[in-house]
Parts: C-alpha cells; structure tokens; sequence
C-alpha cells in the first residue's frame, strides 16, 4: 500500500460553511491556537469549493494545507479523511475545539493504537460525563462510547480498513439505520458510522478507555446540566485569560469543544493571532 502523505504530523480539521456557521474563521482560529499551544503545529483544513472561494491570504498564511473535496451529505466527507489527510499521523479535531495546553504526550498514547478514537467525554468540572441523553443510541445498540470529535489515526492497513467501513456505512445508511434501535434523525451522525464502524473492525483495535484522559471536554447543555434552550455563555461565567479559558472559575485543562459557534469572539483571535511570529 504506497503513501501518498507528505508530512509525518499533523492537526486536520473539516470547515465547510454553512448558512449559519462560519466554520471556516473556526478553523482559521483553531490553526492560530494549535501554532500557540503544540509541538505539532502543522494544520490541514479540509473544504468544499464554495468554502475554498473565500480563503483569504491571512488564511493561507496560517494553513499548512488546504484540501477541497466534495461530499454528498453533510458529513460523509469524514469518511474520506484517511485519503485526503497529508500526514502520516493525522490528529482530526472538531473545528469548534481549542487547546489551552500542550497535548503533545498524547502522541505517544495514540500510536498504541494504528488508529484511535476518543472515548467518552468530560463536563466543564474536568469530570468524565455520566450524563447519556446523547448517547441513547450508543446504550440501545452497544457501541462504543467513541466521539470523532477528537481522533487519531496513521497511514496503515488498520487505518484504511476502518475508514472503509466507514464509507460502506454512509453508502448504505439508509439500510443501515432502519437496524439500529431508536435512531431517529434523518441524517447519518458521523460519531454513530465511526461507531458501527469501530463495531465491526474490533473496539480493541480502535479505541482505549483504559486511558481515560484521551477526550475533551463537552459543552453541549446535558452534559453540563443546564437548559437546552440556553447557551453555556449564558449559564457560566466564562473568561478568555492569556490563552486559559476559565468555566465558573475551573481552568479547561482538557481540548475544549465548546460548541457553541458564537463563542469565538475579536479578543481571543487577536490573542493568538498576535503571538504568530
């Protein structure tokens, strides 16, 4: 199996820009927060064409690599991502997560595993979650509790077989959901395929819950115990400190997804911005 990956490391993410959401300046921010805060600096950023025609030059200036591919649903490009990955070792994250650390020792847990998908995930207090009003789908089919939110993976048979799967699973999702018990949205969740994908190549060769600490943390509302219909920003008191972000006073050690899109505001990008030499 020849590689056509260049670099040894990096950071990948997906932006493609929706009606709503500027993924796109997300991962502008997220590119800027990984120089900041990792060894690993290299950023890949994967996107649509419509998404492509408005990189700008600050863009370019701060992604190492920028990848167009197209996708016939919201997420089953994710599928896609062993091949269109130019690393050797890829770390993919949700574009809407940040680093308030160094998680490069992570690295080296990962590579226990040829690829990786994080397991469980933590409230704002830095706990692992209890909490399964998202995962009820998880519980009544036994699948594991991975999130692809945050996941490693390298140039290996392992790896491809995986996302084989994966791509089987998104071709095939309308047969595949009318199987699952008490799936009822419409679309595909792409943590639900990594899930039956990682079902059927073996949990032990794709995840390790024994390193507990290989996750992030979780804003969404449940998780967190708050109203549904309210914003954490709305609920805590959230502070942005020299690169710290700060939840009702708990410093957010782990990767941070916090979800809500408006959270990213001028002061945090001009932080990391001005910190790019």
């Amino acid at each position: 199996m020849a590689s056509h990956h260049k670099a040894p490391q990096g950071f990948l993410t997906f932006a493609k820009n929706s009606d709503t959401v500027n993924y796109l300046e997300l991962a502008y921010v997220q590119a800027l927060n990984i120089k900041n805060t990792q060894r690993v600096q290299q950023y890949a950023v994967i996107v649509d064409a419509a998404t492509r025609k408005l990189v700008t030059p600050e863009h370019e200036s701060v992604f190492d690599h920028i990848i167009v591919a197209e996708s016939q649903g919201p997420y089953d490009a994710e599928a896609q991502a062993f091949w269109l990955s130019p690393f050797q070792e890829t770390i993919k994250v949700e574009s809407d997560l940040l680093f308030t650390r160094s998680i490069d020792h992570w690295w080296t847990a990962f590579r226990l595993r040829d690829v990786c998908l994080s397991t469980g995930c933590r409230n704002y207090q830095q706990e692992i979650s209890t909490n399964r009003q998202y995962r009820r789908v998880f519980d009544d089919n036994a699948l594991p509790d991975v999130y692809n939110g945050l996941m490693y993976w390298r140039f290996s048979q392992t790896a491809r077989d995986f996302f084989m799967l994966a791509t089987q699973i998104f071709l095939n999702w309308d047969a595949v959901s009318t199987e699952l018990k008490n799936f009822r949205d419409q679309n595909a969740s792409t943590d639900v395929v990594f899930a039956l994908a990682a079902q059927l190549l073996g949990p032990e060769l794709c995840t390790m819950p024994g390193l507990d600490f290989l996750n992030f943390v979780h804003m969404k509302p449940a998780i967190n115990e708050h109203a549904a219909s309210l914003k954490f920003s709305e609920v805590f008191v959230t502070e942005f400190d020299a690169g710290m972000i700060r939840v009702n006073n708990i410093n957010q050690y782990h990767p941070w997804h916090y979800q809500d899109k408006q959270f990213i505001n001028s002061e945090i990008t001009e932080y990391y911005g001005s910190r790019i030499p």
